[in-house]
């Protein structure tokens, strides 16, 4: 189970990377170097579970980014 400053942790990375709004799986282990990959996506998909982080799929990547923030798949127009 995450804790709460490990949430906050990754809220604060995010929200200070202007510009950018989905980020790979592996850019979270950045936020972690003493944890490994496998506790970081615990991390993540507990995140995504409490409707804080949301997953966007290309089709063929999969990133993750703070909810609501950026372009989101259902706003994307199919051409």
């Amino acid at each position: 189970m995450a804790t709460q400053e490990e949430k906050d942790r990754v809220l604060e990375t995010l929200k200070k990377k202007a510009g950018k709004t989905k980020f790979y799986l592996k850019d979270f282990n950045k936020i972690f170097p003493e944890k490994k990959p496998r506790e970081v996506k615990k991390i993540i998909n507990e995140m995504v579970t409490e409707g804080l982080l949301e997953y966007w799929s290309s089709g063929s990547t999969t990133l993750i980014g703070l909810k609501g923030a950026g372009v989101q798949h259902e706003a994307e127009k199919e051409e």
